[in-house]
């Protein structure tokens, strides 16, 4: 093999081998490849920026080459790599320890696949144990660093994550434990100038392990989570048929929106409750039978409902829907659900 061609190999391979694990392991699939794929260009335009932010500071403040490595670039590179993982959670993309691990490790991935290119077409003539070390335990410290990160900051955004949307508030100050853990971690690893096999050894094998124990304690959680909330919702929809919902302190405030509103909009109010408590449910019944390997196939009745649910949205207008929902009293983790059946059904069309 081509000697440059085996160096691009051994610095791309080794994040590419652990996503795709880590993907195959993840019985929920809340990672479909084009997303990986946007994750690991958003970790690469990230280290774009940071190339020239780095070069603006290196001119500013001259410092030698081993200074930086080791007391700049761990806090400059996870800060801006944290503002990716910061706007996922801002957009209600991150549901679940699992894929906050994918995501994390996407990320700083994609961060140090970018990097790593760059070293190549700069080095050419560094020999095959500098990519062994980028590749087998620089990249994998970068996806391990921004992993730990969104894991903690999903931990620690859980419970907030399960009041209803109307309660949510979003603190930046719940992303600070995982980033100083992952500036810690890259900090520490940078410090390995002279043992960089034995740092390379650690990262190689401690980062791929935590993630999986991640998986197998997020999978528990995410189930007993969802089996809870199934119950509930499935509940919620029997009263909302039977008609016990409408003597609900929640069913008499939407029937008196519904009121205000007028005739002309408050069937649609009425049948906006049932199509989007009726999602809920079928977005919970989805990921419980992904983890139990059972297909599903209402791929085309979803994007009816679907359909159905955005055109009494835009009937009704923002405010009204607001309204609903908080009376409903879905949690952020209920819309994030939606919204990854609703992908779900969309790519499966």
């Amino acid at each position: 093999m081509d000697p440059l061609l085996l160096k691009v190999v051994i610095s791309v391979a080794p994040v590419a081998v652990c996503l795709a694990v880590f993907q195959a392991v993840d019985v929920f699939k809340l990672a479909p490849l084009a997303e990986v794929l946007e994750l690991l260009a958003a970790g690469a335009v990230v280290c774009i920026v940071c190339y020239f932010v780095a070069g603006g500071l290196i001119d500013e403040f001259p410092m030698r080459r081993g200074v930086y490595s080791q007391e700049v670039a761990p806090v400059l590179e996870e800060v801006l790599k944290a503002v990716v993982i910061i706007g996922l959670f801002a957009i209600n993309r991150v549901g679940y320890l699992i894929d906050a691990a994918i995501a994390g490790f996407a990320v700083g991935g994609g961060f140090a696949l970018a990097e790593n290119i760059f070293y190549l077409n700069q080095f050419t003539d560094a020999d095959l144990g500098v990519w062994l070390v980028r590749g087998f335990g620089t990249a994998i410290m970068h996806g391990g660093a921004t992993a730990i990160l969104a894991v903690l900051s999903q931990v620690l955004f859980a419970p907030r994550l399960r009041m209803s949307v109307d309660r949510f508030h979003f603190n930046l100050a719940l992303f600070l434990p995982g980033l100083f853990c992952a500036i810690a971690l890259h900090g520490v690893f940078n410090q390995f100038t002279k043992t960089p096999l034995a740092a390379m050894t650690v990262v190689l094998i401690a980062v791929p392990i935590s993630i999986l124990v991640i998986f197998a304690v997020g999978q528990r959680y995410a189930h007993r989570w969802l089996t809870s909330e199934e119950t509930a919702h499935e509940q919620l929809l029997a009263d909302i048929d039977s008609g016990a919902f409408a003597a609900s302190s929640g069913g008499q405030a939407i029937q008196r929106l519904a009121e205000r509103l007028g005739p002309a909009l408050a069937p649609s109010i009425l049948d906006y409750v049932r199509t989007h408590t009726e999602l809920v449910v079928k977005a919970e019944e989805r990921l419980l039978a992904l983890e139990a390997h059972e297909a599903l196939s209402r791929e085309k009745r979803l994007r009816e409902q679907f359909h159905r649910l955005h055109e009494l949205e835009r009937k009704l207008g923002r405010s009204a829907v607001m309204a609903v929902r908080q009376h409903l009293r879905f949690s952020r983790n209920d819309l994030w659900e939606m919204h990854e059946l609703e992908e779900y059904a969309s790519v499966r069309g």
